[in-house]
């Protein structure tokens, strides 16, 4: 299942504000807009975008596990669960954290050689994977072992 398009960092904003309210997170949202403030300014103008106006933002939430979400212009995101990074398309974001709050969230663990990676499945999606250290393991995380 494809999710739906957010065409613009404001979109996304909206759409992960809405998902945040039905599980009952609290939201501090950032933004950065113009080209003195974002990365993208940084970078130069777009060639097929001349007049567009950077947009980035940062939104935390309140709730155990601690979530973060940063939009960036271009249709990228970094989603941080309990201080673990994923590159998360932007049109996944909510997805992506619809299954973290809804605890579609597992911590694999081996023995040898010794490993902890933590594993987000978004239904429709290939799982997210990503390494934790041994010093990364949070109580939340250490209760989602496997």
């Amino acid at each position: 299942m494809t999710p739906p398009k957010l065409p613009t960092t404001q979109a996304a904003v909206l759409a992960i504000e809405a998902l945040a309210a039905r599980h009952g997170r609290a939201v501090r949202a950032q933004h950065d807009i113009g080209r003195d403030q974002t990365f993208a300014g940084l970078v130069g103008q777009d060639a097929g975008e001349p007049d567009a106006i950077p947009h980035e933002a940062l939104l935390e939430f309140g709730g155990t596990p601690a979530t973060g979400v940063r939009l960036f212009t271009h249709d990228e995101a970094v989603v941080t669960v309990e201080g673990i990074e994923f590159d998360v398309p932007r049109d996944s974001v909510p997805a992506f954290l619809n299954s973290v709050w809804s605890d579609l969230v597992h911590v694999k663990a081996r023995a040898f050689p010794p490993s902890t990676t933590l594993i987000v499945t978004v239904p429709g999606e290939p799982g997210y994977r990503e390494a934790v250290g041994p010093r990364d393991l949070t109580p939340w995380l250490s209760g989602r072992i496997r």
